[in-house]
């Protein structure tokens, strides 16, 4: 039995997915219980009257007795996790934001004496980006360091946290100190696959850098930054001048990763183009599934952590649709 609460747009992506894999038992709780029972309409009229999956909006407190929760409701998520934990359910957050994730880690001892998994940080960046960081450790004797950029926004809660997050200070490990830089510094041209191609990105206070650093201790440094225009820029610290896109345009996600191989420097480049419900939904999903299956171990767990089941994760991101683009150079005529 599992259970999502939050019924926006990465919410509902979230419950579309369980109903495709063959969910049986689905709950779904949102503070709008309007907008929790239209995910259930939507989904019990998708399945045909003899499909066994059952779709039910529930109050939080029924959410106690599911197996596991996604959380993809606007942040904080600790106080939810910690409820959840306590009563022995397993918790995938998909909070993306800087101190939401820090108060998530602390609950390690939590999950591990009420032997349950908390999975920190499971969308498209943190979460996909700590995927394909595993992925490409693979084609490297050792990595060391990780450059993280990511464009577009998944839903109106997304929208105005990433409009936070350029108003902030953005922090990035750095030689084994953590660093903080003004967001929207750091002018740096990403390129992203396509169809989103070339953007001006900049630092900004996002998540990443502190999750990878927790998963993965080889890295001496790690950076996130995120596509912004110059009205972005300045009007940052305002309140956002336009209602965000209900459903988030075309956004996109890269990953460097640089380190050695046969005694040489070496750089990979990965990365995705979708909307970014998609990306953050399929990576939900497929942790919760994971987390069914028994491939976590208790306690809390990142992506892309020794301890993690990354390959099964990512191999159900992509069973979802999403599809990897690499960089593999220019060649010259």
């Amino acid at each position: 039995m599992i259970g999502v609460i939050g019924a926006g747009v990465t919410g509902s992506h979230v419950v579309e997915h369980l109903v495709a894999s063959g969910q049986v038992h689905i709950y779904v709780n949102d503070t709008n219980p309007v907008v929790a029972h239209r995910v259930v309409e939507k989904f019990s009229r998708a399945t045909s009257s003899r499909s066994t999956n059952k779709v039910s909006a529930v109050s939080s407190t029924q959410m106690l007795t599911t197996n596991v929760v996604v959380l993809a409701c606007p942040a904080p998520h600790a106080k939810a996790a910690r409820r959840l934990l306590e009563a022995g359910v397993s918790v995938v957050s998909c909070s993306d934001d800087v101190e939401d994730t820090l108060a998530l880690l602390d609950l390690d001892a939590v999950a591990r004496q009420m032997r349950q998994t908390l999975v920190v940080g499971a969308t498209a960046s943190p979460g996909l980006s700590g995927l394909l960081v595993h992925l490409l450790s693979k084609r490297f004797d050792e990595i060391d360091e990780t450059h993280v950029a990511v464009h577009g926004t998944a839903g109106p809660a997304c929208a105005q946290q990433h409009h936070r997050a350029l108003s902030r200070q953005s922090i990035g490990w750095h030689d084994g100190d953590w660093l903080r830089r003004p967001a929207g510094s750091g002018r740096e041209l990403c390129w992203f696959p396509d169809p989103v191609g070339p953007r001006d990105c900049y630092r900004a206070e996002l998540a990443d850098p502190i999750v990878l650093h927790h998963g993965v201790a080889s890295l001496t440094r790690v950076s996130v930054r995120v596509s912004a225009t110059r009205r972005d820029r300045l009007t940052a610290r305002l309140p956002m001048l336009t209602p965000p896109h209900a459903e988030g345009g075309m956004g996109a996600l890269r990953v460097e990763v640089r380190g050695w191989r046969n005694q040489a420097r070496h750089v990979e480049v990965i990365g995705a183009a979708d909307r970014v419900a998609n990306l953050a939904s399929a990576v939900a999903f497929a942790a919760a599934r994971s987390v069914i299956a028994g491939g976590f171990s208790s306690g809390v767990r990142v992506l892309g952590d020794g301890e993690s089941p990354n390959d099964a994760v990512l191999q159900d991101v992509l069973d979802t649709g999403v599809r990897l683009s690499e960089f593999v150079g220019t060649s010259s005529h």
